[in-house]
């Protein structure tokens, strides 16, 4: 791992302590969600949203523009057959040859996005795509470019570079669907490489096109695609999505949010906790919309999917200032809370204590309210269990695992750790807990993860090591007098 890796993880970690509502001395910086989500909370339904789509396996039904491609190309063509077939001046050999390529791209397993690519037919596909007299040839170059841009950041960056964004553009406002539904896929793919692209998709005004296909009696598939490609144009904040953007898509994902389709859902909730990660005024955004009941609404829901992004949004709205948690407060989210907290799955219970943590942060007022509405027995109830399973012996067994070769393992041992630290922080105990690590050897098994292949397991060990282990001599031989038995007193 680079020295400039190992100084980013530092700095990440100052600023998510220094994000955290009840740190520091400044009201401004009192209210602050973390700043790392790609390894914390998130976990459980992150991949899944943030992955690039490939694509869809068939055709639309009843087209009658594509049914000269009924039976076309029943064996797979060669790339040297693509390539001489798609640089033909024959229209129809144009077209066999780049269903013959789509096929190929939509592939489960390796397909070759790097040979069509070196191969120079990306600036081809483009072209096609400005073919209005052929709507089969502009859908199959679509479909091709959703699955390049499917793939890593160079294989975006190429289709990017063979000048698609445009070109896909203009095909939002096809008079053919499935041909605007390739385009949307295709432009989420881009957007969701991350906030470069994000940035030249909002640049050549999409997302005017984009809202202005969102009607009512636009299918629920469409619909679910066109919330997708959305939530990836509010994805990223380094740096955040133009606020003039913000507020023009604001009014139609509210629109989007009071649909019943999960997936829609849960797309469009993924979407408001992005425009919540930031700064007050972008949360202040997120509020005026009166959008908190219906996301109160959604934590009600069983669905993973729904709950957590839900969660998430309603927890980044009050890191936000005073009057933004008490609209929080209003909508009804201490009514849920409560219940989180018992939840099964423990992303969603270390989620609600984290926003609870930060409503406690705030005026008296507030903190009643929480004590009132009853969390505090619930949060006991999670910390009494941190404490007896320290009581029980568990971390000389639970550090041993840290010298497993399984990196999934190993992550959730840390975070397990992680875990038991917060509790010790709560009763006042982590100087005391990290000397008893220190004893069972779990220091230095941590030190060493510094060194795993894996950058998560690396970044996930520095941060516990910025967090409790900086070596302070003084502190440490202070501290040694006061662990009886080597165990702390919990």
């Amino acid at each position: 791992m680079t020295t400039d890796k190992m100084s980013t993880a530092g700095e990440m970690e100052h600023d998510r302590m220094k994000k955290f509502k009840n740190r520091g001395k400044n009201v401004e910086i009192l209210r602050r969600q973390r700043i790392d989500v790609s390894i914390e909370l998130r976990k459980a339904k992150r991949d899944e949203q943030i992955l690039k789509r490939r694509n869809i396996s068939s055709f639309p039904d009843g087209e009658p523009s594509l049914q000269k491609l009924a039976g076309m190309n029943d064996h797979a063509m060669t790339i040297e057959e693509i390539v001489k077939g798609i640089n033909s001046p024959d229209s129809l050999l144009q077209l066999q040859a780049t269903n013959g390529a789509r096929k190929l791209l939509s592939r489960a397993w390796k397909p070759p996005l790097d040979e069509i690519i070196e191969a120079g037919l990306i600036k081809r596909f483009v072209e096609f795509l400005g073919r209005d007299d052929d709507a089969a040839l502009q859908f199959e170059s679509a479909w091709a470019l959703t699955n390049i841009s499917s793939g890593t950041s160079a294989q975006t960056e190429a289709v990017v570079e063979g000048g698609a964004i445009p070109a896909l553009v203009n095909l939002l406002s096809s008079p053919y669907m499935y041909i605007s539904e390739q385009a949307v896929w295709a432009l989420g793919n881009i957007a969701g490489d991350g906030p470069l692209y994000r940035d030249a998709v909002i640049e050549c005004s999409t997302v005017p096109s984009l809202l202005g296909l969102v009607q009512p009696d636009v299918p629920i598939g469409f619909l679910r695609n066109i919330t997708w490609t959305i939530s990836n144009i509010c994805r990223n904040k380094n740096p955040h999505p133009p606020l003039q953007t913000v507020q023009q898509i604001l009014p139609t994902l509210i629109q989007l949010l009071h649909y019943e389709d999960e997936t829609l859902l849960s797309d469009a909730c993924w979407a408001v906790s992005y425009l919540t990660d930031g700064p007050n005024d972008r949360i202040e955004e997120v509020v005026r919309t009166g959008v908190l009941p219906r996301l109160v609404q959604l934590m009600l829901k069983d669905k993973l999917a729904l709950l957590t992004p839900a969660l998430r949004a309603v927890g980044n709205i009050v890191t936000g200032t005073d009057s933004q948690t008490e609209a929080a407060l209003e909508a009804g989210v201490l009514s849920v809370l409560p219940k989180l907290l018992k939840h099964h799955k423990s992303c969603i219970r270390k989620e609600a204590a984290w926003t609870i943590s930060n409503i406690a942060a705030g005026p008296t007022m507030q903190i009643q309210q929480l004590i009132t509405c009853g969390v505090i027995a619930p949060l006991i109830e999670l910390l009494e269990t941190v404490v007896h399973l320290v009581q029980c012996g568990v971390l000389g067994p639970l550090l041993n695992l840290l010298s497993n070769t399984d990196a999934k393992l190993i992550l959730v041992t840390l975070e397990s750790l992680s875990n038991i630290f917060l509790a010790g922080e709560q009763l006042g105990e982590t100087d005391k807990l990290c000397l008893l690590i220190e004893e069972f050897n779990g220091l230095e098994k941590i030190e060493a993860l510094q060194f795993h292949p894996n950058s998560t397991v690396y970044e996930t060990a520095l941060k516990l090591i910025e967090k409790y282990f900086l070596d302070e001599e003084e502190e440490v031989t202070n501290l040694q007098a006061e662990v009886a038995n080597g165990e702390p007193s919990f």
